[in-house]
């Protein structure tokens, strides 16, 4: 009897063994690997996949290269009197991320004045050590037409780097302030909180100019007519 136990103990031992060794194994009698996953970590989520969140509206999706602002959000109309900014050259900061070949600029006139008679009026873009880089002819024409969003082209398009720009606006004539209106973000002495000159995002420079000069000192950028209401003006760059 006792022989017998003995010889059924050793076989449910056996047995117990082989169990545990068949489940340690693969099928292929392989051990099986360990998982090198910290344990309870998710796994990130795929590109493309719902894990991201809201982006806005970029330039390119309005078939843009870059803009001072989501068009969206210039609501505002501002207008100054010829007095006020007639032979000043009005200035609006915008950084470049990466490098575009810049033919136009775009600007949101939202209304006309059929009386107006101007002259000497130009788009232009200054780098950040104040040289002229590109500039528009004349547009005054454009300015008497079609008051809507519209691209001025530079007379001669060219390569701009990554970096800080300023697209300069001049007009010249004579205009009733309430009626030659440009659409903006309505921002203005607010539009400069923490910059100084020369980083102002929003000024002006100069007086008595009939056209866009060479260069530019912008420590001289000045806030004085831009805080008697002359809202930052939009602008789109492709």
């Amino acid at each position: 009897m006792s022989t017998r136990t003995t010889a059924a103990r050793s076989l449910a031992a056996a047995l117990a063994v082989l169990f545990v060794l068949s489940g340690c194994t693969s099928p292929d009698k392989s051990p099986r690997a360990a998982d090198s996953s910290p344990a309870g970590t998710a796994a990130p989520p795929a590109p493309g996949g719902t894990g991201g969140g809201y982006e806005g509206p970029r330039p390119q999706d309005q078939n843009l290269l870059a803009w001072t602002g989501d068009p969206n959000d210039a609501g505002h109309v501002t207008a100054q009197s010829a007095a006020g900014v007639g032979g000043r050259v009005t200035l609006v900061r915008v950084v470049l991320r990466q490098e575009i070949t810049w033919s136009n600029i775009w600007l949101g006139l939202a209304g006309l004045d059929q009386g107006a008679r101007l002259s000497d009026c130009y788009l232009g873009v200054y780098d950040a050590t104040g040289t002229l880089r590109a500039a528009t002819p004349d547009i005054s024409p454009q300015l008497m037409t079609d008051p809507v969003a519209k691209p001025l082209a530079l007379a001669k398009p060219f390569t701009a780097a990554p970096g800080t720009y300023f697209i300069a606006l001049l007009l010249n004539g004579n205009w009733a302030t309430n009626a030659l209106t440009l659409k903006s973000t309505g921002a203005g002495i607010s539009v400069n909180a923490g910059l100084t000159p020369p980083n102002l995002r929003y000024s002006t420079i100069l007086t008595g100019q009939s056209s866009l000069p060479p260069t530019v000192n912008l420590a001289e950028q000045s806030t004085s007519t831009i805080n008697t209401g002359w809202g930052s003006q939009w602008y789109g760059i492709s």
